[in-house]
């Protein structure tokens, strides 16, 4: 059996991989049936690089690396997320390109793949993840490594005018064209990805979903990552998640609550949220005092300017809402900035008449999926969802609103709240099939396969 290497920006827990969700999930299990490694950055910055740190355990090891300051100024803060990440959400307003920031991108990466060269046994299977290392295989292939490499991209991919914005964005795609698949979330990223390569790249032909390009062949194909539903349902049992069911019900009195869970990041459109909710409650004056908002919004990257920014923003229309709609004995949107365990927000969603997930854009999006799995089947409540979430692909029984058009996304509501119990048992049960038909671990197995069955590198 071939050793599976798995290959991310961050190397995920190994213990506890249940608690910290998803991708952690997927490989985690991949890894301990392959006996595997996984690789990446340790998530610590050390003034001069050490090397490489090896962990054993639990049937698989993993082997990780510090980023020097510059380096992570770089590659992490500059090119993949001043850069790659607005640029991939259609934020071109918000693209910083610095050569500077390119080149230390390249650097890492070539780092990195070095790194890893010794470690690499003649049969193994390599996956690489995300965005922030698409240039790794091309280091791997200069090196003579030619075991089979994949790679998924976990965010959207853009337009072929968004992209060829970027400079050098014709060195990100012969990077690309170094691994045997490409992995996205849905159809229409994999289109984009084609749409892009065959119209810019001269001499590129299709066939199938084969890509010959550059002298080099890829398989281009759609995996739309999902959640451990099951499990997921059952959070809503343990303790962390009773105790956050009860607190909420205790709190709003026979109200209906609307919930919103993000990490604070300008793509996950909260700012036209709270408006649309705003207009919920100008809009439906029945709905004051019946309905409140509950917005969880972890902090992310704070040293970036435009989340500063992002969080004044939500900070002042939480206030004003609040300020022109509340009373002595209502608050309309709560609004926090606190992590809430996993367990802790199956409660949450649970104790939840309507979820709103309306991103701006995203690749795939997990919370609408755990919303759903986190319903009770016999009184389940209503996800409203964006059309520019990949989940909408899939979700097609969700309430899909477009997201910058907040008196739709208001009415969205208003429907959910007073939605018959027969269609929102219906709607459920069609989401909830799909969640287990579709599961993180299919991904994880049909990735996997397919990676293994396509041919060597160049054939």
């Amino acid at each position: 059996m071939s050793r599976l290497v798995a290959v991310s920006n961050r190397v995920g827990p190994i213990r506890g991989a249940t608690r910290a969700g998803g991708l952690a999930i997927a490989l985690v299990d991949s890894l301990k049936a392959s006996k595997g490694l996984w690789f990446g950055w340790s998530g610590k910055i050390a003034e001069a690089s050490s090397g490489a740190t090896t962990e054993r355990g639990g049937g698989l090891h993993t082997l990780t690396t510090d980023l020097t300051p510059q380096e992570h100024e770089d590659y992490y803060n500059g090119f993949a997320n001043r850069c790659l990440w607005p640029l991939f959400h259609y934020r071109i307003d918000l693209t910083a390109y610095d050569r500077r920031y390119f080149d230390g991108y390249r650097r890492v990466n070539a780092r990195f793949a070095q790194t890893l060269r010794p470690h690499l046994l003649p049969d193994d299977v390599i996956w690489v993840h995300d965005y922030h290392l698409i240039p790794f295989a091309e280091t791997l292939r200069e090196m003579g490594v030619d075991q089979h490499i994949g790679f998924f991209l976990h965010i959207p991919f853009p337009s072929r005018e968004v992209l060829l914005t970027l400079p050098h964005q014709d060195r990100i795609l012969q990077a690309l064209m170094a691994y045997d698949l490409l992995g996205f979330h849905t159809e229409r990223d994999c289109e984009r990805f084609l749409d892009y390569a065959v119209n810019e790249i001269p001499g590129a032909t299709l066939a199938g979903d084969v890509l010959c390009a550059l002298g080099r062949k890829v398989r281009i194909k759609a995996f739309p990552i999902g959640i451990d539903a099951r499990e997921y349902a059952e959070f809503v049992w343990t303790e962390d998640g009773q105790r956050q069911w009860q607190r909420v019900k205790t709190a709003l009195r026979g109200r209906d609550q609307i919930i919103g869970v993000d990490r604070l990041d300008y793509t996950k459109g909260i700012p036209q949220r709270f408006l649309a909710y705003e207009r919920l409650l100008q809009d439906y004056p029945a709905t004051r005092g019946q309905v409140e908002f509950l917005q969880v919004a972890p902090l992310s990257r704070e040293t970036v300017p435009e989340y500063a920014t992002l969080r004044s923003e939500l900070e002042h229309l939480s206030a004003r809402i609040n300020g022109a709609f509340a009373d002595v004995d209502w608050t309309p949107l709560r609004y926090i900035n606190r992590t809430v365990s996993r367990r802790g927000l199956a409660g949450l969603y649970r104790a939840s008449k309507v979820g709103l997930v309306t991103p701006l854009r995203d690749g795939m999006n997990l919370v609408a999926k755990e919303y759903v799995a986190a319903q009770d089947p016999a009184d389940p409540g209503v996800l409203v969802l964006s059309r520019f979430a990949g989940a909408a692909a899939q979700m097609k029984a969700a309430l899909i609103v477009n997201p910058y058009d907040t008196v739709a996304v208001a009415e969205a509501m208003q429907i959910a709240r007073h939605m018959p119990l027969d269609e929102r048992q219906r709607r459920h049960r069609e989401l909830m099939q799909g969640l287990l038909d579709y599961d993180i671990r299919r991904w994880s197995r049909e990735f996997l396969g397919t990676l293994k069955e396509t041919g060597g590198h160049g054939d």
